[in-house]
């Protein structure tokens, strides 16, 4: 905008400013300018359309009115000059206006839509047959994502902008969203994850008989080559287990997902022996804070402290050596009182110990499913409203959006990624691609 530009707009600014005196004129205001913006804008468009400017009216001269010298002694002349109502063959032209409310942002707008005598004229701005401005499905489906009901968008819609929704039309608006679901669940993946972790969230969802059973959200999160995350995949199933894990592994290595070089996983049984199956190099890291929560299922709480602060001997060790010895400090401690939980770390040692062969840096990265709980987080705000679901399909959908929302603040590479990377192009030589974006 150029300083005179500028200068009118403040000017006209100010002078409207002392009219107005309450927010309902203040959004009368509003709607008038948004109103004389489209239409401006779609009469440019139409005579983009036509390729020419609009065609001044002329008022036709009364039969009685004196004929001046001058036009009487230059007939001809006149005559050429004045426009002829005439169609020309093959030459479109402008054949008035058309009427129709939209809903925008500012409300109800009732708009005029130039028309054209061949009717070839398309808007690109409100094309025809709608009646939403550009922007107004993206609120609605912010709403929807936010885990608000049909009902609750139809209240709000009204409130801000007047306007009634119909559920209909709502579901219209959402069911968009569908085909971007089903080709975002089957998109291809880059070949190779460093880091990928895998959790589950439990929603209720209501089944073709009516029935209302508890469902699994099974989710998996990538790390890629340059430490950003980003979710890959969703899957449904009516609980949570191995046997679906692998069924959820394998759609990953069709999708194209060749190597993962570490798996993080809760203490789910025989999800690491379902990774092994899929990707038989990938390490396995269970997530610490899942043993340690186990572990207080069997722990009085007089003693829940002091076994918390035994079991972070074990994980926040230095060394493996040192992770091995305080494993065994922790047996003679607590072997007799709580036998259970000292069974259940040795016999998942290996998978525990993953993170010792990293450094540090890397090994916050993988010691929990931070990540991910992050995401499942994420999941249970933006859809706590929602308590059943639909269907399955619903419930897919309403997560998708969630993450879609919540996706977009995933800016920037885990930290101390490029440490992290050059390990890892130690650890597993020959695994990393030759180039890295």
């Amino acid at each position: 905008m150029d300083a005179t530009l500028r200068g009118r707009a403040e000017e006209l600014a100010k002078e409207i400013a002392v009219t107005i005196s309450t927010q309902e004129e203040l959004s009368d205001v509003m709607r008038l300018m948004t109103k004389a913006m489209i239409e401006r804008i779609l009469d440019a468009e139409m005579k983009v359309h036509l390729g020419r400017e609009p065609r001044p009216r002329v008022a036709r001269q009364s039969k009685m009115a004196p004929v001046e010298p001058e036009a009487a002694a230059v007939p001809e002349r006149a005559a050429a000059e004045e426009p002829t109502t005439a169609k020309r063959p093959g030459r479109n032209r402008r054949n008035g206006t058309s009427a129709k409310t939209v809903q925008g942002d500012s409300g109800r707008l009732r708009i005029t839509t130039p028309r054209d005598r061949d009717g070839s004229f398309e808007p690109l701005l409100i094309p025809k047959h709608e009646r939403r401005l550009a922007g107004f499905d993206d609120k609605i489906l912010a709403m929807y994502a936010k885990g608000m009901s049909t009902r609750d968008i139809q209240e709000l819609v009204k409130t801000l902008y007047d306007v009634e929704l119909s559920p209909t039309l709502i579901s219209s608006v959402t069911d968009v969203v569908d085909e971007e679901v089903t080709a975002w669940r089957s998109r291809p993946l880059d070949p190779v994850w460093p880091i990928v972790y895998f959790d589950g969230i439990v929603v209720h969802v209501r089944g073709a008989s009516g029935r209302v059973s508890p469902h699994t959200i099974y989710v998996a999160l990538g790390v890629d080559v340059t430490g950003h995350k980003q979710l890959l995949g969703l899957w449904l199933g009516e609980s949570e287990g191995a046997k679906f894990w692998l069924h959820a592994l394998t759609d990953l290595k069709n999708r194209g997902l060749g190597d993962i070089f570490v798996a993080c996983v809760d203490g789910l049984a025989g999800f690491p022996d379902a990774i092994r199956a899929a990707y038989p190099l990938t390490k396995v890291q269970l997530c610490v804070v899942h043993l340690v929560r186990a572990a207080l299922r069997y722990v009085a709480d007089k003693d829940s402290k002091a076994v918390v602060r035994d079991l972070k001997k074990i994980y926040q060790a230095a060394t493996l050596l040192e992770a091995e010895q305080a494993l065994e400090s922790f047996a003679q401690a607590w072997q007799s009182q709580y036998p259970t939980i000292v069974k259940v770390w040795r016999a998942k040692w290996t998978d525990i110990i993953t993170l010792f062969d990293f450094p540090a840096p890397i090994r916050k990265a993988i010691a929990t499913t931070n990540a991910i709980e992050s995401v499942n987080s994420v999941i249970r705000k933006f859809t706590r409203n929602r308590k059943i679901y639909p269907n399955e399909e619903s419930a897919l959908k309403i997560t998708f959006m969630a993450i879609r929302e919540a996706s977009k603040k995933w800016t920037m590479p885990i930290r101390n990624w490029k440490a992290a990377l050059n390990h890892f192009a130690i650890l597993f030589e020959g695994r990393l691609p030759m180039q890295i974006p």
